[in-house]
């Protein structure tokens, strides 16, 4: 009778009536695993991977060219870049590493020491230093600075897009180097750290001049301290931009370059492709109009100041405000000139790229692999993991991975000859031996056979106005010329740039060498022409374009 009963029931009354049988709790219990399998699908949790393997981590993979001296002197030697990365275990997550360094960081406190560098079109940089005694002694007032003629390394750093020197990820960094022994300086972008919008022309990704007015101070000021610099997110694009831009015609002894986009076209594709990327495209944007907003003053006399607050994404404000304070027709042909992947080639310095795969913000389709495999001077260290600048490990999660790694590399390539190698290759670029013959417009074929410019005072005149352009735009206000002077804060350090040019001097060098062998090289220049004036007998002038 009851088989009856039930075989007459419908079988989804049956399914129903088992359903209620079930208990609330265990519904509430699926539902929690359900969530909690496409939330960890959605951040990109990687905890039962990390798990499977003991949380040993992924080994780095280091990609850089057969005959590459840097490996074999610098890099075979961390132990950080040659072994395995492990993040965190409850933040095996490159989205929770992300913004667990920016939202929490616990950055150690670091009490840096500001001055304020101007540049030549009125613009103002607050550069702000970290040493050993700073560390150390916090608490002590100090107002002594980095003595001229101080021979201990100094560490250049440029932050992130609208990061400044107080940002975790930064300190973390400033104090690892300071406490080692070396003079961290963070240069500041225009208009961050505090420091107002004092001239019309603000930063991006394209314009180097700024580094290279830093940089350049930097090696006049303490020329006997090897200068190294480290680039971060875009800061590392600037600085290799800047690299491939100078090649050996640079003061830096060493840099490394942490999670750079490379390719800003690609990076900008990235970030409209799927919808926790667009979280981060909407969080620089707010950022950026929040920078926007501490200067309205100036960028809403420059900018389309409409477009600016009506920005949803990155490409809406460098559209409204980046491109036009740039003078660049499209936003398109500012993100392939500020891409800094084209300038790998042209690197002459000893370079360490860091770069994660899994970083949300700058995609591994821009990683430029070949590039950085056929450049001697680079080495390339990718993760598997690490985030955007996170790279936490540790069960406590209160040191950087890539801090270690910058720290052993930069170290272990102070202690090495290949800066002393690259000191001696400017030395041969910037040093052309040229006769006075070569630079001047005519020769003089005397009758004893001797060659002879035609005037060594008019030739002199046409070197010394080149030689001569450089000094006068220092005149005008660069950072490396008479007229720069460091405005200090209360609390900053009292010194004074001087008028000191090494151009200068080394252009002086190089007309002491053209005198010397203005004979030899002057009647090898024009062979050719004394034997075809002795065969016509004809005039004693020959007259020539340089």
């Amino acid at each position: 009778m009851d088989c009856f009963q039930l075989s007459s029931q419908s079988p989804y009354e049956l399914l129903l009536n088992a359903a209620f049988l079930i208990p609330f709790s265990h519904y509430f219990l699926a539902f929690l695993f359900l969530l909690a399998v496409l939330l960890c699908h959605f951040v990109e949790m990687y905890f039962m991977q990390e798990l499977f393997t003991g949380f040993r981590g992924q080994p780095v993979s280091l990609t850089f060219n057969s005959c590459c001296d840097l490996y074999q002197q610098v890099v075979s030697k961390c132990k950080t870049l040659n072994g395995r990365y492990s993040s965190t275990p409850w933040l095996c997550s490159p989205h929770l590493q992300t913004a667990f360094v920016h939202f929490f960081g616990r950055a150690p406190v670091c009490n840096y020491r500001r001055q304020i560098f101007h540049i030549s079109d009125g613009g103002n940089i607050a550069l702000d230093w970290l040493r050993k005694v700073d560390v150390e002694k916090p608490s002590i007032e100090r107002l002594d600075g980095v003595q001229r003629d101080d021979k201990s390394p100094i560490l250049l750093v440029i932050p992130g897009l609208t990061s400044d020197s107080y940002s975790a990820y930064i300190k973390h960094l400033t104090f690892k180097m300071a406490k080692r022994g070396w003079h961290v300086v963070v240069s500041n972008h225009r208009g961050l750290g505090g420091v107002s919008v004092t001239s019309d022309r603000f930063y991006n990704a394209a314009w180097t001049e700024d580094v290279r007015k830093v940089i350049d101070h930097l090696h006049t000021q303490y020329h006997q301290a090897p200068l190294f610099v480290v680039g971060l997110s875009f800061g590392a694009n600037l600085l290799v931009k800047y690299l491939g831009e100078e090649g050996f015609n640079t003061a830096i002894a060493g840099a490394a370059a942490v999670c750079s986009p490379w390719d800003l076209l690609i990076c900008d594709r990235f970030m409209n492709r799927r919808l926790v990327q667009k979280f981060y495209n909407r969080a620089l944007t707010i950022g950026l109009k929040d920078y926007a907003k501490l200067h309205q003053t100036v960028m809403s006399r420059l900018a389309d100041w409409e477009g600016i607050v009506k920005s949803r994404t990155v490409r809406d404000f460098d559209h409204s405000s980046t491109r036009v304070l740039a003078d660049i027709e499209t936003v398109d042909t500012y993100y392939r000139k500020a891409s800094c992947a084209s300038y790998i080639g042209n690197v002459m310095v000893p370079l360490l790229c860091i770069s994660a795969l899994d970083d949300p913000v700058c995609t591994r389709e821009a990683i430029p692999w070949d590039e950085c495999r056929a450049n001697k001077n680079i080495v390339l260290a990718t993760t598997h993991h690490g985030g955007h600048l996170g790279y936490f490990d540790g069960m406590t999660a209160k040191s950087l991975w890539w801090v270690r790694a910058v720290d052993e590399f930069l170290c272990a390539l102070n202690s090495s000859s290949l800066i002393h190698s690259k000191k001696r290759q400017i030395t041969t670029v910037h040093s052309p031996l040229e006769s006075s013959i070569d630079q001047a417009p005519y020769v003089n074929l005397r009758e004893d056979g001797l060659v002879t410019a035609f005037s060594n005072e008019q030739s002199g005149e046409v070197g010394s106005q080149q030689n001569e352009q450089p000094v006068e735009d220092d005149k005008a206000g660069d950072s490396r010329g008479v007229n720069d002077t460091m405005q200090l804060e209360p609390n900053a350090t009292t010194q004074l740039v001087t008028g000191f040019s090494h151009e200068t001097s080394s252009e002086v060098g190089n007309e002491q060498l053209v005198e010397d062998d203005k004979a030899g090289d002057g009647i090898r220049a024009v062979n050719g022409r004394v034997q075809q004036e002795h065969k016509c007998n004809g005039t004693s002038l020959v007259s020539d374009q340089y």
